[in-house]
């Protein structure tokens, strides 16, 4: 007997891809444990990486991680183009991008293959000086740290005299743009928000890109309960992330969570970067998104949405995939855009 609730339709993903999305769900699933850790040494012998490449360009676009706090493992790698000033020529300004990678606050690193392959893609195509964070993971770390090791790193480029000599002489920190995918498009909105309170004097950032963010609540929204058995995104999943990410005693209304929820934060009063807001028709998050998307409207901020029907959380970590192709070309024109308007 048909439930009378309408059902999604089938999704077409390559073999290859697909393949990757149960490896990637396997190891993420094998490695959490039900009381709440994670079993590490598993998850890195499943989670493959890359190294930086500082002496051999990969593309046309050099890398090289960057401490910021060793006693804390906080670091990022950067992304040059080979042509960014790094030998001394003098160059055009390039705007820097602030990317913070996804896996629910517990899985992945700067340093995971999937990401460095995204990384790489937009220091060469806008093109741009990219830092990709690497910061804490729960459930070792629990909230506030990931979205401390975000702002901190932004605190680095503003106040550290170590990262004018770090960073190409072209990397304009005056025209930095947050960039983060699912749990990191959350830290990417928080930071922002911090951001805009702590008044940076040479870290100015301008622009939000949101890909896929990972909010929630206590409500089950439609497309959770309607979107079953899709690539990376389950409820059983993100409420294990969220259980192991919150404070103890707090839900899922919590503000880091329900952005746009009973506990949401004031933004109305700050100076809010554009935001760009990508969502996916095949994610069960998108309703949380497109929640988002209102909510940073409602509150006075530009903002613009992009939908990809027919797309699943994650899908441009998979360049081969036509609509993650738009997806760079998209955010292209957004970072364009932004400075055009400067």
């Amino acid at each position: 007997m048909s439930s009378g609730r309408p059902q999604p339709a089938k999704l077409a993903i390559p073999w290859r891809t697909r393949l990757v999305i149960t490896m990637i769900s396997a190891a993420t699933d094998l490695s959490r444990r039900s009381n709440g850790t994670v079993n590490r040494r598993l998850l890195n012998l499943l989670d493959f990486k890359s190294s930086p490449s500082p002496n051999k360009p990969i593309n046309s676009i050099i890398s090289s991680d960057i401490t910021v706090d060793p006693t804390r493992n906080l670091w990022f790698r950067l992304y040059t183009p080979g042509n960014s000033g790094v030998d001394g020529r003098a160059t055009a300004s390039l705007p820097v991008v602030v990317f913070f990678h996804g896996g629910g606050f517990s899985f992945l690193s700067a340093a995971s293959s999937l990401y460095d392959v995204v990384c790489r893609r937009f220091a060469r195509k806008f093109p741009a000086i990219v830092l990709s964070v690497n910061y804490r993971l729960t459930p070792e770390h629990r909230f506030p740290c990931q979205y401390d090791d975000g702002l901190d790193v932004l605190r680095f480029l503003n106040n550290d005299d170590r990262a004018s000599g770090l960073l190409p002489p072209n990397a304009d920190l005056s025209k930095c743009f947050l960039v983060g995918d699912s749990a990191g498009a959350n830290l990417a909105h928080h930071v922002a928000v911090r951001a805009c309170r702590a008044a940076f004097q040479k870290v100015k950032v301008i622009g939000l890109v949101s890909m896929q963010p990972y909010f929630g609540g206590q409500e089950r929204t439609e497309s959770e309960l309607r979107l079953v058995g899709y690539p990376f995104v389950t409820v059983e999943r993100t409420d294990w992330c969220w259980r192991v990410f919150l404070p103890d005693g707090s839900d899922r209304d919590h503000y880091a969570v329900n952005v746009s929820g009973p506990n949401a934060e004031n933004i109305s009063d700050l100076d809010f970067p554009d935001t760009m807001v990508i969502v996916g028709g095949f994610d069960p998050l998108k309703d949380w998104q497109r929640r988002y998307y209102e909510w940073l409207q409602r509150s006075g901020k530009e903002a613009t949405l992009i939908e990809y029907p027919n797309m699943f959380h994650g899908f441009y970590l998979f360049p081969k995939l036509p609509e993650a192709l738009q997806l760079f070309s998209k955010v292209k024109e957004f970072v364009a855009m932004r400075l055009s308007r400067l």
